[in-house]
């Protein structure tokens, strides 16, 4: 009786476990003295491997833990106005909705507070300490709005932080405490990371102070919709509510970026995190620090990225760099001579190698900065030097948007072998019907074609005879809405 009882138990909680999973609500710069170029990884030789097999290289986080965990810290903000004055009913309350809070609570009745990330004023995340004398990072999103910092140590001292600045833009803030001789970071290079790579990440999910959780680099660079200045590095490590600030460490105990965001169906760790390049945010928290605001290099370019087929129609051997698809009227593009379809394969040596990477790497710069751009234009690489500014310029339009209710008045032609059938505009030729290349190129009805290549089209003996210059892969440049975008034609 006392064994089916056991194990009736045992089973109860392998399901609590599983359920648990499942059910989650809502999304100094030195190396490590104890650090070494394998990083902190256990060898299981040959003869002890599985098997006797093969031999393996497994992480051991125990010596990063020990290291780096005094530099992380929790954040608690809220909208009051005193610092630190955080109701702990509020702080303490566990989601209505999860069918094992009652079961836990019961079972395991010193478990810490689940704190919510809600609308009545509070806010909770992590941050890592960057420098003795108290100057921590962590995201914006923790603090924004927020008008009290309260910062939790790992020797369990609180003190009340004060904002230095924040960027919205990238998701870093820059908070400071009054202490000395805190345990700091050390500062790694994310560029050196590898996709496969192993890395781990310490914070406080869902109030769980100082939570270690590991797995590889998925990926890096990724683009986010409008994140545009930061490329990001793509893990499975666990990142769950309460880990946003915190720091993401590779094996050899170095900050290589802070865990921002998860991709989520339902609002907890689904396998797929985003976290901010530590240089990036160091770029930032730098400036922050020194004139309290953020400012970047603008080149004043609208662009793409250069697909396979695009790469053929431009003529380039394979597909990389930044495709220009609009220059901005009075920008530093347009004062330095950059044109539509120039492909920008470089910014002062750096290769570009996809269009996200231009955004970052001229926005890490400061606005008057001179760069080199090398441009593929017209068959061969060129470099042109351009001035950044940082103002906001607006996007001219010179297609008028009555350019469909001109179409039905103008006589129209075709260009059978293209699957095209256009009407001369002003400022282009309107499609009024996309079929076969044209169509699965992406091409459709409303669209204007305003280039073929670098060769500007208004009417049919135009067009015609820019397509039969242009050989067998052709670049369009069509305005779609206020855009520009080019498209390309594989002819068989």
């Amino acid at each position: 009786m006392i064994n089916n009882k056991k194990i009736a138990l045992i089973a109860i909680f392998a399901l609590l476990g599983l359920g648990a999973c499942d059910k989650i609500n809502q999304p100094n710069n030195k190396e490590s003295p104890a650090a070494s170029d394998a990083g902190f990884v256990q060898t299981i030789p040959p003869g002890e491997a599985n098997g006797n097999a093969v031999s393996m290289l497994l992480p051991d986080f125990t010596q990063l833990v020990a290291q780096e965990g005094a530099a992380v810290v929790n954040i608690q903000a809220s909208r009051s106005t005193a610092a630190g004055n955080v109701q702990s009913g509020d702080q303490n309350r566990y989601p209505e909705n999860d069918p094992f809070y009652e079961f836990f609570k019961r079972l395991l009745p010193n478990m810490p507070p689940v704190p919510q990330e809600s609308d009545e004023g509070y806010s909770f995340g992590s941050g890592f300490i960057i420098s003795n004398d108290g100057y921590i990072l962590t995201n914006a999103h923790v603090l924004n709005g927020m008008s009290s910092i309260k910062v939790l140590l790992n020797d369990k001292r609180e003190f009340a932080a004060k904002l230095i600045g924040m960027d919205t833009q990238s998701d870093v803030a820059l908070i400071k405490i009054d202490a000395d001789n805190l345990p700091a970071v050390h500062i790694g290079n994310p560029k050196d990371l590898k996709v496969g790579e192993w890395v781990a990440a310490i914070g406080a999910p869902f109030g769980f102070d100082n939570s270690v959780t590991a797995g590889i680099v998925s990926a890096k660079g990724r683009s986010l919709p409008d994140e545009n200045y930061t490329p990001f590095i793509q893990t499975d490590v666990a990142i769950n509510p309460g880990n946003s600030g915190g720091p993401l460490f590779n094996l050899k105990g170095q900050v290589v970026g802070i865990n921002s965001q998860i991709y989520s169906r339902s609002g907890g760790f689904m396998g797929i995190s985003f976290a901010i390049p530590i240089d990036v945010a160091m770029n930032v928290a730098n400036q922050l620090k020194t004139t309290g605001k953020v400012e970047r290099g603008r080149l004043g370019v609208i662009i793409q990225e250069v697909s396979y087929d695009l790469a053929k129609s431009f003529g380039l051997a394979r597909a990389s760099g930044a495709l220009i698809s609009q220059v901005l009227p009075g920008s530093p593009a347009a004062k330095a001579g950059l044109q539509v379809g120039d492909i920008v394969q470089s910014v002062n040596g750096e290769e570009v190698k996809n269009s996200s990477d231009l955004p970052v790497m001229v926005g890490i710069l400061p606005p008057g900065k001179e760069v080199t751009l090398s441009v593929w234009r017209s068959g061969k690489s060129e470099n042109i030097k351009v001035v950044l500014d940082g103002m906001n310029l607006s996007v001219a339009d010179d297609v008028p948007q009555q350019a469909g209710a001109l179409a039905q008045t103008q006589p129209g032609f075709t260009i059978e072998p293209l699957g095209l059938s256009l009407q001369a505009v002003h400022g282009g030729l309107y499609i009024v019907q996309s079929t076969g290349i044209a169509a699965k190129a992406g091409l459709r009805r409303g669209d204007v074609i305003v280039r073929v290549g670098q060769i500007l089209v208004s009417n049919e003996d135009e067009i015609k005879k820019a397509v039969q210059d242009a050989g067998n892969n052709i670049p369009l440049l069509v305005k779609r809405g206020g855009n520009t975008l080019f498209f390309a034609l594989s002819l068989p």
